[in-house]
């Protein structure tokens, strides 16, 4: 019998500042909030309600907060129980989390991104501690833990080489994963984990859900954001790729760390619009929640021909 080829049904753009969780006052937290960042969390709402009409069976997550300096690294270790300490914002965030990983498919794209020259490797490590990153974004868009994620780390080649290199790496990893979707006949919702503009505030107010204290750092990266929120409605996809190293640089965006180029890369270059479902500040920095359904376009990921010059 013929193998089902594999699919991404969702590609998310999910940032991750522990307010939101600390703001949902979900069961695993330990701190407790009045309300705050209303916003983005019925961003995340609305985008959990059109995520329940799709049938998926694993996650994929890069976080700007699992830092790897030699190389991508996959989890491969199938299941993890432990607490999750933001070290800025302890106050906000002390989680107790339950994750389990389908190694399988880390294994698989572990294969296809060596294939392609990437230095890459199997984190095995029981002992491993699941950055917040990555717990933030998988619980506010997924609160039930139903589904296995796949963890994959942010190699710093930006610290060491240079934004463009970082992102060419991030390019050839979402190609890797495209063609370890498919082979596995699994259907998939990737989440790129970051902030957009990145700059923030270095004080806290006395109630860190005062409202009142909350806008953008600065005028400058909002009309970044702006743009960046405009190419990614209107599919724009290797425009967008074209500014990244400007982006990066101009507002200190957390898409230094490759998930947002791994996603776009993954996805294929998708010339139709992502769903925005919200836009908002969390302690100066710029934050959507957007999605790319390719079903909804009509567009089979991975059947169309990249453009030319996007990250060849």
């Amino acid at each position: 019998m013929t193998k089902k080829k594999g699919e991404i049904v969702a590609g998310i753009l999910a940032p991750h500042p522990p307010h939101l969780v600390y703001a949902e006052n979900p069961p695993q937290n330990e701190p407790k909030a009045e309300c705050g960042w209303e916003e983005l969390r019925w961003g995340y709402e609305r985008l959990r309600r059109d995520l329940e009409s799709i049938d998926f069976d694993v996650m994929l997550i890069i976080s700007p907060h699992w830092q790897t300096y030699i190389g991508t690294h996959f989890i491969g270790v199938p299941h993890f129980e432990s607490k999750s300490v933001d070290p800025v914002f302890p106050n906000l965030f002390r989680f107790d989390y339950t994750i389990d990983y389908d190694v399988a498919l880390a294994r698989a794209i572990h294969d296809e991104a060596r294939s392609d020259g990437l230095v890459v490797k199997m984190m095995e490590n029981p002992d491993f501690r699941v950055d917040y990153g990555t717990i933030v974004s998988a619980h506010m868009t997924r609160p039930q833990w139903d589904k296995p994620l796949v963890g994959i780390s942010s190699q710093r080649s930006r610290h060491y080489y240079s934004v463009e290199v970082m992102q060419e790496q991030a390019i050839t990893l979402g190609r890797a994963t495209r063609r370890a979707i498919e082979a596995s006949g699994k259907r998939c919702v990737l989440l790129a984990s970051n902030s957009l503009s990145h700059r923030h505030f270095t004080t806290e107010s006395d109630v860190p859900e005062d409202m009142s204290r909350e806008h953008i750092y600065n005028h400058h990266q909002y009309l970044w954001d702006m743009q960046v929120i405009d190419l990614i409605r209107s599919g724009r996809s290797t425009e967008l790729m074209d500014i990244m190293p400007e982006f990066v640089e101009q507002s200190v965006s957390e898409a230094e760390a490759g998930s947002l180029g791994w996603l776009i890369s993954a996805l294929d270059y998708p010339s139709f619009g992502a769903d925005v479902y919200a836009y908002g500040t969390v302690i100066g920095t710029g934050n959507v929640v957007a999605a790319w359904f390719p079903g909804r376009a009509g567009e089979a990921v991975g059947a169309k021909t990249t453009p030319a010059g996007a990250g060849a």
